[in-house]
């Protein structure tokens, strides 16, 4: 259900209390006993709130001295790359982290202009630092980087998150990130007793460094995007940072490549008063939200389009993109995607590996699977996570990987990785390549696609749950699944494992001819979502919600 509030302008009574903030994340100490109060990691590092204890001081301290215990048993000796978004907690978190690495020996690579680094940064620094010298990626051996990037992503201003990259510069895997969290759970309780250096004496160790991040990324995009045509084309776009991570990245991209990039909104505000409220009546940043871009969108049909050919957004760690357009406002994630993967792969990246394919989650829009079919490429289904598509993209098993929440990287264009995290950024940039290329902004080459394909309608509806009913989604199966039709359509597949890989989705996906739905929890918050999808018709979809809450609450019965 819809918040009565969304989309209207965020009021007093909607803001943080910074300072409260701030000092909850030292003053409340988390119960090791109170499940809600341990450190659990989702799909990317834990998260939680300093009011409700889930994401304080202790849980920091706890979760670093794991991260340096772990990279010691692995035998990583290079730098530790850090870097935070502009939520509230992030600095302090950040502060506390470095104490406790500086304390364990670990060599910290901190931004040198004390800027936020946004999450995308921070891989394509470990990436580029482990590569060899014959440019292939190094995965054992002295000297290897890893990282840590201090953010929740899109979440509320309330909320902090911190989350480990290993050497391979992503999300990482299931097993690195279970061994940290039970590590630091057993070193929760008794958290005074681990070793820190004060911050200011750690800061100014030898084994602090300070790293121009931003330089270091920016220099590194004319690999992955082509400059030379949208400066050529003379493609004006704005972005809208969100009170983020990427806000003093754009600049800079003007200064070395001669781009008309805009700063649409630069203010950096910790409580975020300038947003419009998301779906579910909160202060939500993200860039994908027709609801939390509903101020931005409203300026530009105000007159703000004369300046604009479309304008890009993202996400306070700036992993996250969202995509608007003239006379169509806010894009479908899975929309943009379809028609990102129909351009890259159809012949604008000739250096990209033969056969490789198109990675997408099972909660994408099968609209990328007939795009995917209309030009012969393979398509690659993996369960929620960008953590799934690592390993491909390292293998060339897949050149591009999206998923519907608006995550997505690709390869450099001579076919190297470039990040293995989401990338916020990169899709803004090929969101003006692509119509410098083909004179269509990304909505009307949308349109184009739908007049091929046919339309579909796209939902995702969250329900809040407990953590007991969570667990269950992880043993379905799809006997659990009795039904034998679905909106009117008999059900040709009831998945438990992803068909790309036959990883455990973690819930379970019902599908028709032209209908399908997924059930799983959240890794991150209290709920479970539900997405569908009709080809059918808008009441089609309705059907197949419907229908789906009733498999599902069977199936947990």
């Amino acid at each position: 259900m819809v918040a009565t509030n969304a989309g209207m302008p965020a009021t007093p009574a909607d803001l943080i209390n910074v300072d409260e903030v701030i000092g909850k994340y030292y003053d409340l100490v988390p119960d090791p006993a109170v499940a809600e109060q341990r450190v659990i990691f989702g799909t990317s590092g834990h998260r939680g709130s300093s009011l409700k204890t889930s994401f304080n001081e202790a849980h920091i301290v706890a979760i670093t001295q794991a991260i340096a215990e772990y990279r010691k048993a692995a035998g990583v000796t290079g730098p530790l790359y850090i870097g935070r978004d502009t939520h509230a907690l992030s600095e302090p978190a950040q502060k506390t982290a470095i104490e406790v690495l500086v304390a364990n020996g670990v060599h910290v690579r901190v931004d040198s202009r004390g800027d936020y680094v946004p999450t995308p940064v921070v891989s394509q620094a470990i990436l580029t630092h482990n590569r060899a010298a014959d440019g292939t990626q190094r995965f054992e051996g002295e000297g290897l980087a890893d990282g840590i990037v201090v953010t929740p992503s899109h979440n509320p201003p309330t909320d902090g998150g911190f989350k480990y990259d290993p050497v391979t510069g992503g999300p990482a895997p299931a097993e690195t990130t279970n061994a940290i969290a039970a590590r630091a759970n057993e070193l929760l309780a008794d958290y005074k007793n681990i070793k820190r250096v004060p911050y200011e004496q750690a800061i100014k160790s030898d084994l602090v460094e300070g790293f121009d991040y931003r330089d270091h990324y920016v220099s590194d995009l004319a690999n992955v995007i082509d400059f030379d045509l949208i400066r050529s084309s003379g493609v004006r776009l704005g972005i809208d940072p969100l009170g983020g991570a990427s806000v003093n990245y754009w600049p800079l991209m003007n200064e070395k490549y001669g781009t008309n990039i805009d700063v649409v909104r630069p203010e950096v505000d910790p409580t975020w008063s300038f947003m419009t409220i998301d779906h579910d009546g909160k202060i939500r940043m993200d860039p994908s939200s027709p609801y939390a871009m509903k101020g931005l969108v409203d300026s530009l049909n105000a007159g703000a389009w004369d300046k604009y050919d479309l304008v890009g957004g993202t996400d306070p760690d700036a992993d996250r993109h969202g995509i608007v357009c003239p006379n169509w406002g806010v894009m479908n994630p899975n929309h943009y995607i379809a028609v990102c993967v129909e351009y890259l792969f159809g012949g604008n990246r000739p250096g990209w590996p033969e056969g490789a394919g198109i990675g997408k989650t099972l909660v994408s829009s099968s609209l990328i699977d007939r795009v995917a079919a209309s030009i012969g490429a393979k398509l690659v289904e993996v369960p929620v996570g960008f953590k799934w598509f690592v390993d491909p993209l390292f293998k060339g098993e897949v050149a591009f990987g999206g998923e519907e929440s608006s995550g997505m990287s690709f390869l450099r264009r001579d076919g190297r990785v470039w990040t293995t995290d989401k990338d916020g950024l990169i899709p803004d940039l090929l969101a003006a390549e692509i119509t410098a290329k083909t004179g269509k902004n990304p909505a009307e080459l949308h349109k184009d696609q739908v007049a091929r394909f046919g339309e579909s309608w796209y939902k995702r509806v969250d329900t809040p749950t407990t953590l007991e009913q969570k667990a269950k989604f992880a043993a379905l199966t799809g006997d659990d699944v009795t039904a034998t039709q679905l909106a009117g359509e008999d059900i040709t597949a009831k998945l438990t494992e992803a068909p790309g890989n036959g990883a455990k989705i973690g819930g379970l996906k019902v599908t028709t001819k032209d209908n399908w739905f997924a059930a799983r929890p959240s890794g991150t918050e209290n709920i479970y979502k539900v997405y569908a999808e009709s080809f059918v018709s808008p009441e089609a979809l309705d059907k197949v919600l419907d229908e789906a809450t009733v498999v599902v609450d069977k199936a947990l019965a």
